[in-house]
């Protein structure tokens, strides 16, 4: 699978992402001199995350019968240390429905199983960059 991310020329730095079927707009902020029409390239790196942690405690919520309703993520970012190689996130769990304090320690130590979260924490990503 490919994503592909597609200059929109009628904006200063905006561009369109395409995401299979899906469409999503990507854009620097009025100080970095884009126009803020779409989360920056660290909003989706952080996004990642915090759907990544959603959809992993929905998903196992239902396969082990557990009463979740609902559930937000919030992400925290901390830039601060960034170019000395540390860059801080997170996560805040807002959970719902009648759940015992057993299962809400139980979807807490899942949401850090989450696929991302091990991407970020435990792989050695390897980027090649070519010209087409």
């Amino acid at each position: 699978m490919n994503i592909d991310v597609i200059r929109d020329l009628t904006q200063p730095m905006r561009h369109i992402v395409h995401v299979r079927n899906h469409l999503l707009a990507a854009d620097g902020s009025v100080e970095e001199g884009g126009n803020d029409s779409g989360p920056s390239p660290h909003d989706l790196y952080d996004t990642a995350l915090g759907s990544c942690k959603a959809l992993t405690l929905v998903w196992y919520a239902r396969r082990k019968n557990i009463a979740l309703t609902d559930i937000r993520v919030s992400v925290g970012r901390d830039a601060s240390d960034e170019r000395r190689g540390v860059y801080r996130l997170t996560a805040t769990l807002y959970l719902e429905g009648d759940l015992t304090e057993v299962q809400r320690t139980e979807l807490l130590a899942i949401a850090d199983k989450c696929p991302v979260h091990k991407l970020m924490t435990t792989v050695n990503t390897e980027i090649t960059t070519v010209l087409g």
